[in-house]
């Protein structure tokens, strides 16, 4: 018995070893471009997605607009879709929670606080609201409709220490292409992700929501010389069977496994991103959005409207190439 816990104690080390190996030694990813937006009328960036043939956005302070995002001479053009969303299920978050999120609303506008944006191969646009827990889906052709999620989702979530605290609820959404698994990132105070598996016309958790959570502190990168802070999440994608974290604190994107969304390799954005024109007052980062593809990421920015070094004050999005080797590659 003592040689096999001593066994397991070596495993359980030597893994938690290679996780801080792959954080540690974050390849800093290489900027290709950056260009604001210019046409979002509610600005604050909150959700990016390359769907069809264009990059798509979405901003927390708007319930019925997404925005196609064009290439012009200095900027990217946004051109509003509007959308009606019906009145939003009930997904069992507690009423104190949900009160302070509507009052928050009157004063900064976005009931729904959507906060984030992904696609399936049908074109289906996934739009999650942090408001309610819930996932609105638009359709290329017809209306908009709430996936029936499970009825259980929030109550793992917040069994597990997720969901417990105003404006840290779900930050992140990611479909897979065929449009049957959901993945969803929970912010901060606990952080995690969730997975549900379409079953006919409703939702399901298959053996438990929770796939990974994880609580605690993390020190920024050097140049915003702050102190530790919650770890979080602020988007998640899927790539070539693989998910993928966007990392607001540490300015970095992670790679983590389906079966557990255990990190195995990270790469760094900060370099490019805390430039001295490029970095805001707040003593962490402001990247909201993620999409990635085989040539690179986009990464969306979120600003607040505030001003940033070189004081550009419009929503930001960055593209980035792929790392070497690809987002595959091992260490």
């Amino acid at each position: 018995m003592r040689r096999l816990f001593a066994a397991l104690l070596l495993m359980a080390t030597s893994a938690l070893a290679q996780a801080l190996d792959a954080l540690q030694s974050a390849e800093e990813l290489q900027l290709l471009a950056e260009q604001p937006v210019e046409g979002m009328r509610g600005g604050n960036l909150s959700g990016l997605a390359w769907c069809g043939d264009a990059l798509w956005a979405v901003s927390d302070r708007e319930d019925d607009r997404l925005y196609r995002l064009t290439a012009g001479v200095d900027a990217l053009h946004a051109e509003a879709e509007l959308f009606q969303a019906p009145a939003p299920p009930d997904n069992g978050l507690p009423w104190g929670l949900r009160m302070r999120t509507w009052v928050a609303s009157l004063v900064r506008g976005g009931a729904m606080d959507f906060e984030g944006l992904s696609c399936d191969a049908k074109g289906n646009r996934y739009l999650l609201s942090e408001a309610h827990a819930g996932v609105l889906q638009i359709p290329l052709a017809g209306t908009a409709s709430w996936l029936s999620l499970p009825p259980n989702l929030v109550r793992q979530a917040r069994a597990s220490g997720m969901l417990l605290h105003f404006n840290a609820q779900f930050e992140g959404v990611a479909v897979d292409p065929a449009g049957e698994r959901l993945w969803l990132a929970a912010e901060r105070e606990r952080r995690g992700l969730l997975v549900l598996h379409q079953q006919q016309s409703s939702w399901r958790c298959s053996g438990g929501c929770v796939l990974f959570g994880e609580g605690g502190n993390e020190a920024p990168p050097a140049q915003l010389d702050s102190p530790p802070r919650a770890r979080d999440f602020s988007d998640v994608a899927l790539l070539q069977n693989r998910l993928f974290t966007l990392e607001r604190l540490t300015q970095r994107i992670c790679r983590r496994t389906l079966a557990s969304g255990e990190v195995e390799r990270c790469w760094s954005f900060a370099k490019e991103a805390l430039t001295d024109a490029r970095r805001y007052s707040q003593p962490f980062g402001a990247a909201e959005g993620l999409w990635l593809d085989a040539q690179g990421a986009w990464i969306g920015v979120d600003n607040g409207g505030k001003a940033r070094g070189d004081g550009e004050t419009r929503p930001i999005v960055w593209r980035f190439a792929a790392p070497a080797g690809g987002w595959g590659a091992t260490p």
